[in-house]
């Protein structure tokens, strides 16, 4: 009987204690969203946001959203996990420029580890340039008058370490959860900042309601909507590519080796949800520095960089294509993927081995992946959308549906294999214990 069942979680004493941890972790992460950094005005930065959010729609609905809610209570993890995302970028981009980089990505666990240690480095560097900005923005009234407690070099020294501390935690966490857990730690992370502003989501849904600013036939629309959206991410997420590929028959005395056919998948979307995040995480920069600039000019920024402003949405769609692109190429190399088809004796059925098998499987690689792009461009625009026509409270769609679809059918997916594991285990020892009693 299989073991494979979620209902048997309860079964398998090792699964329970994964799950257990990764939840503990997670609980440690939202109490850190909710304790400020010491000397700021909780009550009036909240207020601030109140005020400066507007709805779901502008850059701070954005940025909340990456944050769970630390950034508009200024919390220790106001923060989040971009830096992290952003120095991950940095180091991608730079193992395709530069040779010492790339081999080292090539040399298995060793390399990877070191790539790592590279981006924790990069990610406090990051942490500590943001920290300073936002800790000269807040003493500087960008965020609102009485926002500081008590101005000065101590206040802004102190902001800069316990969000640089915060974020370094937050790295932390995700690699415990990702070693010891269950799922990927730092996209875990993002998924409970998302999925905790789901009730308040739907207690504001309720009070627009009650006044009126919301009508049930636009609600039902929106609730089919959603529906639709949900199945169409499901389907694109598991959608495949199948490349046939027949294998030649070998025959050894009087056994035939080889005369199967198999064929190599090829995802829709390769990339995940790597490039709306990596997107999202690019289009803050100029937030930041806009900062620096005058108090006109940096307003001006931030409203060219809103996401609901047409700027904004071209630069978004233009990097995501862009991402999917990037990064299907570091994950798939046609030449190599030919290579490994001939090495083992395989063929693609009307296409010859080697340079022209490679630049077919090239040739459909760059359709797919363009398909896979819009889709995901064209969900990730979805907000601006809704937010405009619908008048949604919330962000509905974009990188928030992908990564909480995404992440959770990962996360059971590994549930399930670690339960297929145990029955495997099973069975194995089951064989052990049958030969001892053979032997007996």
């Amino acid at each position: 009987m299989a073991t494979s069942g979620i209902g048997n979680i309860g079964k398998v004493p090792e699964l329970q204690k994964r799950i257990l941890f990764t939840l503990g972790m997670l609980a440690v992460y939202r109490v850190g969203c909710a304790v400020p950094v010491p000397g700021v005005n909780a009550a009036a930065i909240a207020d601030f946001f109140a005020r400066a959010s507007r709805g779901a729609g502008s850059l701070f609905g954005l940025l909340n959203l990456f944050t769970g809610g630390a950034l508009e209570q200024f919390s220790v993890f106001a923060l989040g996990i971009m830096p992290y995302i952003s120095a991950s970028i940095i180091l991608q981009l730079l193992t395709v420029v530069i040779p010492q980089l790339e081999k080292l990505s090539k040399e298995g666990e060793s390399g990877r580890k070191k790539i790592t240690q590279y981006t924790r480095y990069g990610t406090v560097v990051l942490s500590l340039v943001q920290g300073t900005i936002l800790s000269f923005s807040l003493q500087g009234g960008a965020f609102g008058p009485d926002t500081v407690i008590n101005p000065g070099w101590k206040f802004q020294a102190m902001t800069v370490l316990t969000l640089t501390s915060g974020t370094a935690f937050i790295m932390w966490l995700g690699e415990q959860i990702t070693e010891r857990g269950i799922g990927n730690g730092i996209s875990l992370i993002i998924f409970a900042g998302i999925v905790v502003r789901i009730p308040g989501a739907i207690s504001t849904t309720f009070r627009l309601l009650e006044q009126g600013e919301l009508r049930i036939p636009t609600l039902l629309i929106l609730l089919a909507l959603m529906l639709l959206v949900i199945a169409v991410i499901i389907f694109f997420e598991g959608a495949q590519r199948r490349i046939p590929i027949q294998y030649a028959k070998k025959i050894v005395g009087r056994k035939v080796y080889g005369g199967r056919s198999t064929y190599f998948p090829l995802r829709i979307n390769t990339a995940g949800v790597i490039p709306p995040i990596f997107a999202s995480s690019i289009l803050l920069f100029p937030i930041t520095l806009a900062r620096f600039l005058s108090p006109d000019m940096a307003e001006r920024v931030t409203g060219w960089f809103s996401p609901t402003h047409l700027l904004y949405t071209l630069c978004y769609v233009g990097l995501i294509i862009f991402f999917c692109y990037f990064y299907t190429a570091v994950m798939i190399n046609p030449t190599d993927v030919a290579d490994n088809i001939k090495k083992y004796g395989g063929y693609i059925p009307g296409i010859r081995p080697g340079r022209r098998t490679a630049d077919y499987i090239d040739r459909v690689l760059a359709r797919i992946t363009l398909v896979g792009a819009l889709y995901i461009a064209s969900v990730c625009i979805l907000p601006t959308f809704l937010i405009a026509n619908l008048n949604t409270p919330f962000y509905f769609g974009g990188t928030a549906l992908l990564i909480v679809v995404g992440v959770a059918k990962d996360t059971m997916a590994q549930i399930e294999s670690h339960l297929i594991m145990r029955n495997y285990s099973g069975f194995l020892k089951g064989a052990r214990m049958k030969g001892r009693f053979d032997r007996a």
